[in-house]
C-alpha cells in the first residue's frame, strides 16, 4: 500500500473506532410502542438529541427488532447503542435490580417517587458500576406508573390468589413475590401473554394501567385490582464500548437529552393512570376496578419482608449495600417531600408502563 491508501485507511478506522465524532445514526430499542411511555421518552430524546448535535436516533419499538432479551443481547454486542428496559428482564444480568420487586419498597406518593429517582445514590452511585461490568452504560431510572393486577376473579385477600396462574416477567424475585401473595407465578415473554390469558393457560398479569389499556389486556380480563404493591421501573442503557469512545461533547449532549427526557416523562405521565382507567371503563362497561383499603392490603404487605429476605439471598454480593442505600435514600426523599414513608395512598398522580 501506498502513504495515501494507509492514511485512508487509518482515518476510516478512526472514524469508526471513536464511536462517532462526525455525525452518526445511533440505534435505539425499547420495550414498548411509540405512543407508550418508553416511546414517549424516546421520542423526546431523540428530539433533544438532533437538536443539539449533527447525530440522528433510529427508534425502534417492541416487537421490531424481537423480545426484550433479544435487544439486550443486540446492545451488549454493540449492534445497538441504546436500549431501555426494565430492570425485571436484566436481573438476570444483575441481580441486584432485582431489588425493584420488592414489595411496598417504593412509596405511592409520587412526589417522594420522584425525588427518590431524581437523587438516589443506590440508582446513581451503585449501580452504574454493576451495569458497567455487563458492558452497559447506565444512563437514568424512572418510573413508568402503579403496577395493577388483573385476574379473571376479584382479588380482595391473598386467599383469592390462591392457584391463580399469573404471568410475570422471568424474574427469580418477582416469581418469589406473586408465591408469596398466595398465587402461582408464570413466566411468560410480553408477546404470548393475551394469547395465554385468552386460551385460561394463565389467570392473570400485573402492569401499569396505561399498558393494560393500550394493549388491550383488559378484553382478556375481568378485574383490575389495586394492590399499591409497587411502580413500573425502567432504565436507559447505552453500549459501554460505543459511550466510552464519544467524545465528551456528545457525552454531554446525550447527559442533556436524558434529563430533558427524564423531566418529559414525568410531567406525561400526570393522571395518566385515572385516565387509562377511564377508557378501559368505556371500552369494558363490565370491568371491574378495585383499589385495595388499607386493611386489605395488611395480608400483602405482611409478604414484603420474605421477599426482601430472599432479595438479600439471590441479589448478588450487592444486595445487601444496595437495598440499605434504597431504604436510606427513600428516607430521604419522604423527607424532602414533607410525608410519610412509603404506604401513603396517592391523590391523582403521574403514571404510567410496563411489561
Amino acid at each position: 500500500m501506498n502513504r495515501k491508501t494507509l492514511t485512508a485507511a487509518s482515518l476510516t478506522a478512526l472514524i469508526l473506532g471513536s464511536g462517532g465524532a462526525m455525525a452518526d445514526t445511533w440505534r435505539y430499542a425499547f420495550e414498548e410502542a411509540l405512543h407508550e411511555v418508553q416511546g414517549q421518552f424516546a421520542q423526546k430524546f431523540k428530539e433533544e438529541v438532533e437538536a443539539n448535535s449533527d447525530h440522528t436516533v433510529q427508534l425502534f419499538p417492541f416487537g421490531t427488532l424481537g423480545e426484550s432479551a433479544d435487544i439486550m443481547e443486540q446492545t451488549q454486542s454493540g449492534i445497538l447503542h441504546f436500549v431501555n428496559q426494565s430492570p425485571g428482564f436484566t436481573g438476570a444480568l444483575i441481580p441486584e435490580a432485582q431489588v425493584f420487586f420488592v414489595p411496598y419498597l417504593l412509596p405511592q406518593n409520587q412526589d417522594q417517587l420522584v425525588s427518590f429517582f431524581r437523587n438516589s445514590k443506590a440508582i446513581h452511585e451503585l449501580f452504574p458500576p454493576l451495569y458497567e461490568q455487563q458492558g452497559l452504560e447506565l444512563l437514568t431510572m424512572y418510573p413508568e406508573g402503579e403496577v395493577m393486577l388483573t385476574t379473571k376473579a376479584p382479588v380482595a385477600s391473598p386467599e383469592d390468589l390462591n392457584e391463580v396462574k399469573v404471568r410475570v416477567m422471568t424474574n427469580p424475585l418477582l416469581v418469589s413475590a406473586y408465591q408469596a401473595f398466595g398465587a402461582t407465578p408464570t413466566p411468560l415473554p410480553w408477546g404470548e401473554t393475551y394469547g395465554a390469558l385468552q386460551t385460561g393457560i394463565i389467570q392473570g398479569q400485573e402492569n401499569p394501567a396505561f399498558f393494560i389499556e393500550s394493549t388491550k389486556m383488559y378484553e382478556v380480563t375481568d378485574h383490575i385490582t389495586r394492590l399499591g404493591h409497587n411502580n413500573f421501573t425502567t432504565a436507559l442503557m447505552a453500549n459501554k464500548d460505543f459511550f466510552d469512545g464519544l467524545p465528551e461533547e456528545d457525552q454531554q449532549v446525550i447527559r442533556d437529552a436524558v434529563d430533558a427526557a427524564f423531566d418529559y416523562i414525568i410531567d406525561y405521565q400526570t393522571g395518566l393512570s385515572d385516565e387509562s382507567l377511564a377508557k378501559i371503563e368505556e371500552a369494558k362497561p363490565s370491568i371491574t376496578i378495585t383499589e385495595l383499603t388499607e386493611e386489605q392490603r395488611q395480608p400483602f404487605m405482611a409478604t414484603a419482608e420474605a421477599v426482601e429476605q430472599e432479595f438479600l439471598k439471590i441479589g448478588g454480593p450487592q444486595a445487601e449495600a444496595i437495598l440499605e442505600q434504597m431504604k436510606a435514600d427513600l428516607a430521604a426523599a419522604a423527607e424532602a417531600a414533607g410525608g410519610p414513608v412509603a404506604d401513603e395512598t396517592p391523590t391523582e398522580e403521574a403514571e404510567a408502563p410496563a411489561d
